[in-house]
């Protein structure tokens, strides 16, 4: 749960993910790629990547 005054900082991704990978892909690519803990109280944004046909 985020609560007020509880986020430290927000990260913007400058390549899209590939939202399918679920929570815990997600968690594994914030810490495989930003070196990050993913659940230190940060918040990470990313775009959706584009549908492939």
């Amino acid at each position: 749960m985020i609560l007020p005054g509880g986020i430290n900082r927000v990260y913007l991704a400058t390549r899209p993910v590939d939202f399918r990978k679920g929570h815990t892909g997600l968690a594994v690519i914030v810490q495989s790629v930003l070196g990050h803990d993913p659940y230190n109280g940060a918040i990470y944004l990313s775009l959706l990547a584009p549908m492939q046909n």
